[in-house]
Parts: structure tokens; C-alpha cells; sequence
């Protein structure tokens, strides 16, 4: 998907970046990375928009993003990496399906999202890195506020305004995931297939779907694997066992031990990078993806394989 070459200039991205303003808004290409995200963002916010020119969602979001950005007025920078010409950083960072925004803070990602979101939700994306634009939507509060008493723990508190949201809209993704997460994190598996199988078809490619989708495959994965006191065993006995870390590291996402999960394979990518073709890195990858890009894990792991992987 992300293409071969890492050679050239980036490809001009969709849209009027231009008129924006070349100060806010930019393109980069893995050469310029370093300084254009990573040093920037210690002056302030900067957005990684990843498209590609056959991107349908991308052509959509660029002129969405542009605006927020220019509304923002200074407070968060727009830059813009082509994956089709530059593959490698969206690789790094597990970047599998695009549009992809990551916001850069001081050096490290902070946060982020995936499709063509609409405006107030960008908006609302800025606002919290410091851009002071308007707030969410009733729904999108609803929402927020019902992934933070899932978070916490208050299981009737999440489905309660998750089935709010589906009684005003039957077809929303990010409810119908979330109910789906709710019964997948109390071990109800075939609950969470319900609540997937009733995701109407045009929705089923959306990013919330297909990462409780995913979750889904870690949970019965990790289910093979067992209790984990064998496993910690195995690996006090040998901490250069990254097989067992690796299982290990599967039974505690499982187990939603998350930050445990991501820290035992950020171990063996410090470790051995090479270890069974990059496999510590590719099965982290799939935790964010399953995890989604905003959870407290998510962000951590990518932190933590960010500071090995651009040391």
C-alpha cells in the first residue's frame, strides 16, 4: 500500500495548501521529517496528514484540515507526507490505512485519528492540542465522554450513552464499536460479534469497526495462550527468550494489561529489531490498530517505539 520508492520530491498534495499559507501548512519527505515534525514540534503542535494521490478519503479531508489549521491561526502547523514517494515513516509509526492525521508534541506523537473526519471534529481535535477552535457536537460529546467511563471502568455508564447514540443514530460507527469493545472486554466474544454484525455494510470499512474488528482476533489469539505465569517464568529464567515475550506480550493485551503488552515488545524491538522478521514491531502495530489511535496504550507505545526507532 505504501509503495516502493524513497527517493525524489513529495508529490503535491490535493487541495490549496498554498493559500493557506506556507507557514502553517508544508509538504515533507522522510529526509525532512526530522526537522519539519520532530524539531518543529517543540514550538508547537504540528499535524502529519499521510495520503496518497489515489486516495479518495484523503482528497476529502484536505481541504477540511487546511481550513481548521488556518482557523487556528498559527497554534498547530499542517505537514503533509505523500506514503505513495515516502513510505518509511508511516511504516514506522503503523500507519495501515490512510487518511492518517498524528499530532507531534515536543518531539513525541500525542495523539491522532484516521479517515475523512468532518470539520467540527477537527476542530475539536485542535482545541484540545492548544488551537482554541469550537467544541464538539452533542453526539461527539456523547461519545467522548462515554470511551472515558469505558476507560474507567463504569461498563453501564458507557452502554448507557453509547444506546443514546445509536437511538439517534442507528448507523453510527463509533457507538456501535464502542458496545462491541464493552462486551469483548467482559469476555462476552459472541456479544461483540453481535454488535459487529449489525454494522450496516457502507459503515463496515470504518476505522472504529475494524479496530474492535481486530481486537477480536488479538482476544482469541491471546485465548490459545493461557495463563501468563508460565510464560513470566520462561522469561525471568531467560529475558533474551523473545518468544516468550512475545507470547506473553499477546496474553496481556488479552488480558487488557496493555501498557505491559506494548512495553514487552518495544523490549524486544530495543533487543533485537530483526527478531523474527521485525515481528515485535508488526504485532505492535496491530495493538494500536486494535487498540485505536487514542487510547492511553496506544499512545504510550508509540512514544516508546518512536524514541527507539528515531534514537
Amino acid at each position: 500500500m505504501f509503495g516502493n520508492s524513497m527517493t525524489g520530491q513529495a508529490t503535491p498534495a490535493p487541495g490549496a495548501a498554498q493559500q493557506a499559507g506556507a507557514d502553517l501548512i508544508k509538504e515533507t519527505t522522510t529526509a525532512t521529517f526530522r526537522e519539519d515534525v520532530i524539531a518543529e514540534s517543540m514550538n508547537q503542535p504540528v499535524l502529519v496528514d499521510f495520503w496518497a494521490p489515489w486516495c479518495g478519503p484523503c482528497k476529502q479531508l484536505t481541504p477540511v484540515i487546511e481550513k481548521a489549521v488556518s482557523k487556528a491561526a498559527g497554534k498547530v502547523r499542517l505537514v503533509k507526507m505523500n506514503i505513495d514517494d515516502h513510505p518509511a515513516i508511516a511504516g514506522q509509526l503503523g500507519i495501515q490505512s490512510i487518511p492518517a492525521v498524528i499530532a507531534f508534541d515536543k518531539g513525541q506523537p500525542v495523539d491522532g485519528f484516521m479517515g475523512a473526519v468532518p470539520e467540527s471534529q477537527i476542530d475539536a481535535f485542535i482545541a484540545k492540542l492548544g488551537g482554541g477552535a469550537q467544541g464538539p457536537s452533542p453526539v461527539e460529546q456523547a461519545l467522548e465522554e462515554a470511551q472515558k467511563l469505558a476507560a474507567s471502568g463504569d461498563v453501564q455508564g458507557a452502554a448507557q450513552l453509547f444506546a443514546a447514540v445509536l437511538q439517534q443514530e442507528n448507523d453510527n460507527a463509533p457507538a456501535i464499536a464502542g458496545m462491541a469493545r464493552l462486551h469483548l472486554e467482559m469476555q462476552d466474544v459472541e456479544g461483540a460479534r453481535r454488535f459487529l454484525d449489525m454494522t450496516p455494510e457502507d459503515k463496515r470499512d470504518d476505522p472504529a469497526i475494524t479496530a474492535v474488528r481486530k481486537a477480536l482476533e488479538l482476544a482469541e489469539q491471546a485465548g490459545k495462550l493461557g495463563d501468563t505465569a508460565e510464560l513470566e517464568a520462561k522469561l525471568a529464567a531467560d529475558p533474551d527468550d523473545h518468544q516468550a515475550r512475545f507470547d506473553l506480550a499477546t496474553a496481556l493485551a488479552g488480558a487488557n494489561r496493555r501498557m505491559e503488552a506494548a512495553e514487552h515488545l518495544v523490549e524486544i524491538v530495543k533487543r533485537d529489531r530483526e527478531w523474527n522478521e521485525d515481528g515485535a514491531r508488526k504485532q505492535l502495530l496491530e495493538f494500536f490498530e486494535a487498540w485505536g489511535p487514542k487510547d492511553p496504550a496506544s499512545i504510550a507505545g508509540r512514544r516508546k517505539l518512536s524514541a527507539v526507532l528515531f534514537k
